[in-house]
């Protein structure tokens, strides 16, 4: 049998097939951004003989893709490679943080979260299929519209796959160090809203509430709710329309990260305390979507996180383990117990930045790393 990490892997050849994954914009609201993306992808896995599924997107979203890769047991549960296509990046951004190559770098929008990982990840099952190399156990691909808004429209679809498989192999950004990771934090969202009284800001000031107002004086009190095991941060602020008019509407969101359950439930229970009808102008809190806690240290992953530093001794670079904040699919599957690795894909910094990049060396790395893991997991 071929050795997976003697496959014919090449940082210009992976670049060359990047390109237009990343130069296809898919901010996760833009439903036929989204879906654009899929298309290109959705050619990719059929010329390499899967029988792909197109599922059609929810809640005004994009569609999901799910390929059955060629195997004698195709359709069996054995590796899920989980990944998301939507990323956070407007259309346009490319003009500000073009796809390219500097040095040992390559930037664009995406790229890092998590086009990046998903590529390298299908890059191993294409140079496996070429070499005619089966692995032991059928490889079934998802590839998802929603993970950076929390993943509403697609958690039930991810959890009932995820249960038909063994392992799950999650392509995300690697951590800082180049580690994997092995369990997560939860992460709660919350939908604000202010209503105050309408009035004419010029003629009519005093008779007015501002929504605005009431709102910002809650900025401060919630983030100053944060500590190192659970954090809140108000990242969207929406309101007003006429500078002249009193705004009687404000609407925010808070995300929030905890450690443990308990810590979620507490801060759950905060958040949500500062419902109040009592004064003229009210607030009103409503939980979001919820990634749950994802315990660290269970049997299944640890036994995937020795395999995968295994093979990347043979390959010349340490993985290390670690729970991490941050969220992703991989909160689903490894809190059904599913023996998951996330964070397996390319190493980058400033995700979610105009400075988003990935460095170029970790492509045929990572490309090896999930080669050999298709190769060994189940064998």
């Amino acid at each position: 049998m071929t050795n997976p990490l003697d496959l014919p892997f090449d940082t210009d050849e992976m670049l060359a097939g990047l390109k237009p994954w990343i130069e296809t914009e898919s901010p996760t609201f833009d439903a036929a951004a989204v879906n654009r993306m899929m298309d290109l992808v959705q050619h990719e896995l059929a010329a390499l003989g899967a029988r792909v599924e197109r599922i059609p997107g929810r809640m005004g979203l994009g569609d999901s893709l799910r390929a059955t890769m060629p195997h004698p047991r195709a359709g069996e549960g054995g590796i899920l490679l989980l990944g998301h296509m939507d990323t956070v990046h407007p259309i346009g951004t490319l003009e500000k943080l073009p796809f390219r190559v500097e040095g040992d770098v390559c930037y664009g929008p995406g790229l890092m979260d998590m086009k990046g990982g998903n590529y390298v990840y299908l890059d191993a099952l294409r140079k496996l299929l070429a070499a005619g190399v089966e692995t032991p156990l059928p490889v079934t691909v998802l590839f998802t519209p929603d993970e950076e808004i929390g993943t509403p429209s697609t958690r039930a679809l991810i959890e009932a796959e995820a249960r038909r498989h063994r392992f799950i192999l999650v392509p995300e950004p690697a951590r800082p160090d180049g580690g994997a990771v092995i369990g997560r934090y939860a992460i709660a969202r919350f939908n604000l809203q202010t209503r105050g009284k309408p009035s004419h800001a010029g003629w009519q000031l005093s008779e007015g509430r501002s929504a605005i107002a009431a709102m910002a004086g809650k900025v401060a009190e919630i983030e100053g709710m944060t500590t190192d095991d659970c954090t809140f941060s108000v990242g969207v602020f929406r309101a007003g329309q006429w500078v002249n008019c009193v705004s009687s509407v404000c609407d925010a969101e808070v995300l929030s990260m905890a450690k443990t359950q308990d810590l979620l439930d507490e801060g759950v229970a905060r958040m949500m305390a500062l419902n109040s009808d009592a004064g003229e102008v009210v607030m009103e809190v409503r939980r979001g979507v919820t990634r749950p806690v994802w315990e660290p240290d269970q049997p299944g992953t640890m036994a995937m996180l020795a395999l995968a530093q295994e093979i990347a001794g043979e390959i010349g670079f340490e993985i290390t383990g670690a729970s991490a904040g941050g969220g992703s699919d991989g909160n689903f599957t490894g809190a059904l117990g599913i023996p998951t690795l996330d964070s397996i894909g390319v190493c980058g910094k400033d995700l979610h930045t105009l400075n988003e990049h990935i460095l170029l060396d970790s492509l045929v790395e990572r490309a090896k790393l999930a080669a050999a893991l298709y190769c060994r997991l189940g064998a």
